[in-house]
């Protein structure tokens, strides 16, 4: 996702949240343990200590997509502020052992009255995220699934990545429903394009974890984007 990292850099430092959050209760979740959903709605904000956890948004079907994958020190749940998804997200525990913090939306409010630079700490995690999910919309509106899946990878890749000397970029498994759910469309197609981009060199994997090749992952979205041109 060269587009969304470019559009996820600013010249200017961002104010963290968590410099001004006091310390909360810990909870500890299991893989795959509901952190909150439309049946248990949740008016909190959270803090990823441990693990990580993938954050769902509800359609009218009751079709899945998956926002986005949160990692350690990353907030999510801050559409309690305003109230307006209840009954529309989900939230799961992805790995085992996954730690969180949560603050009431109420308390949040009372904190960004006492500390006003949390208030704009948190306007600018949210204008940033915006910024990314606007790219996303424009994406699937105008990226056939190949270039999504690409662009997908090289956006977890760079989250959740360990760089190797030979330039590759080695990440924890994820399955194909999940990379479905983040793309927008079915398993099946993520099975072929995977299995596409393992034979044409842009990556490896296997349940231990996935390998990408940005180079020539990037080079064939290049050679595409001309090609459209």
């Amino acid at each position: 996702m060269a587009t969304s990292a470019a559009a996820l850099t600013s010249p200017k430092p961002f104010e963290d949240p968590l410099a001004y959050l006091p310390t909360s209760t810990v909870r500890a979740y299991k893989k795959e343990q509901v952190i909150y959903s439309p049946e248990q709605n949740s008016e909190s904000i959270y803090l990823v200590l441990a693990g990580k956890v993938k954050v769902y948004r509800i359609a009218d079907d009751g079709h899945q997509i998956l926002v986005d994958i949160y990692r350690t020190d990353d907030l999510f749940g801050d559409s309690a502020l305003i109230g307006s998804l209840k009954g529309r997200e989900k939230a799961v525990a992805l790995e085992p052992d996954t730690g969180i913090m949560a603050w009431s939306a109420s308390e949040i409010e009372t904190l960004m009255t006492q500390r006003p630079q949390l208030s704009i700490a948190l306007l600018q995690l949210m204008a940033n995220r915006c910024i990314y999910l606007g790219w996303r919309i424009e994406s699937f509106s105008t990226d056939k699934i190949e270039r999504r899946l690409a662009q997908t990878l090289i956006y977890f890749s760079q989250r959740f990545g360990r760089a190797l000397e030979d330039g590759t970029i080695q990440m924890m498994p994820l399955t194909h429903e999940l990379l479905a759910q983040y793309v927008g469309t079915s398993r099946e197609s993520i099975t072929y394009y995977m299995n596409l981009f393992r034979r044409h060199g842009r990556l490896s994997y296997s349940r231990a974890g996935i390998v990408v090749y940005p180079d020539a992952i990037k080079q064939s979205l290049g050679q595409r984007s001309r090609k459209a041109d």
